[in-house]
């Protein structure tokens, strides 16, 4: 039993619209690439690079730390030489200078000995139709030389032996001297081959002392860092394998060197040996035209 009021106001509220309740709207904060006018900041400042993600609050492993890499420069030989140990610098200045003598020393000899020799043969050729010393001596004139020496000894022991009768003592005496000349001769033109000597036997074992040492720094860095890190290890052996290069450019040069210096000098006395069998025989002829003399006086 409603009655009719009631019902037309039933009526009208259900063909009323429904109005939707109003929610409250959180607004978002002030974004920080947008730059207020009084700053005067470009807003490019503050934005993030185009394709970059911002890593989260969070996230430890987002930004993880690099490594530097080791450059070319921190392991070229002269920073290693700069950052070693005062005994490998040592050692390391030391084969240096032995491999700098080696080289002067192959330089000045290679240049002596091919002097010599050409001197020697060139002085040979001029006495090579001499009929006597004292022809040898004109042709060879004022020069000096070794083939000048040998005709020294060889007249001056022929005015000793004036007035002796016995030939085979002359020749004796001369050859005597002959032989002292070519001993002082070899040791004059093998002057310095025994630093060579020296250098090429002992320099490998100066560089491993040198590697020696540096490892032995390497172990006593790992100890004191408490690691066993490449990066704290790899210095020290690095100088002590430079060290161990060092003496073997030392010492190969060195031994290669002394055999060919050692070639040349064995060529050199055997041309001496041949210039004083020269100077022998014409000894042997003045000796010969001094007997005929008297063996025609004696017939």
């Amino acid at each position: 039993g409603a009655s009719p009021l009631t019902n037309a106001a039933n009526a009208t509220a259900a063909q009323a619209p429904a109005v939707p309740v109003a929610t409250p709207v959180q607004t978002p904060a002030a974004s920080p690439s947008v730059a207020s006018p009084s700053v005067g900041l470009p807003s490019s400042a503050s934005q993030p690079a185009a394709g970059s993600t911002a890593p989260a609050p969070g996230d430890v492993t987002a930004s993880p730390l690099k490594s530097v890499p080791t450059t070319l420069h921190e392991l070229s030989p002269w920073s290693m030489f700069l950052s070693a140990d005062i005994i490998v610098k040592i050692v390391m200045v030391g084969l240096a200078f032995a491999s700098l003598v080696t080289w002067t020393i192959f330089i000045a000899k290679m240049i002596e000995v091919s002097l010599a020799q050409t001197k020697l043969r060139r002085a040979l050729n001029k006495i090579g139709d001499a009929r006597s010393l004292a022809e040898a001596r004109v042709a060879l004139g004022e020069k000096r030389g070794v083939l000048a020496s040998f005709l020294a000894a060889a007249l001056q022991e022929a005015r000793l032996s004036a007035g002796i009768s016995s030939d085979a003592g002359i020749k004796e005496r001369a050859a005597s001297s002959f032989a002292e000349i070519v001993r002082a001769e070899g040791r004059r033109i093998r002057f310095g081959m025994g630093l060579l000597a020296t250098i090429g036997a002992t320099s490998p074992f100066v560089g491993l002392f040198g590697t020696v040492w540096g490892i032995m720094n390497s172990f006593i860095g790992i100890s004191n860092a408490h690691t066993t890190n490449l990066a704290v290890v790899a210095p020290g052996i690095t100088q002590a394998l430079m060290a161990t290069a060092m003496g073997l450019v030392a010492a190969i040069p060195a031994v290669m060197i002394y055999n060919v210096l050692a070639r040349q000098t064995a060529q050199y006395r055997a041309l001496l040996g041949d210039a004083s069998a020269q100077v022998m025989r014409l000894v042997s002829r003045d000796l010969d035209r001094a007997r005929l003399p008297l063996a025609q006086a004696a017939e």
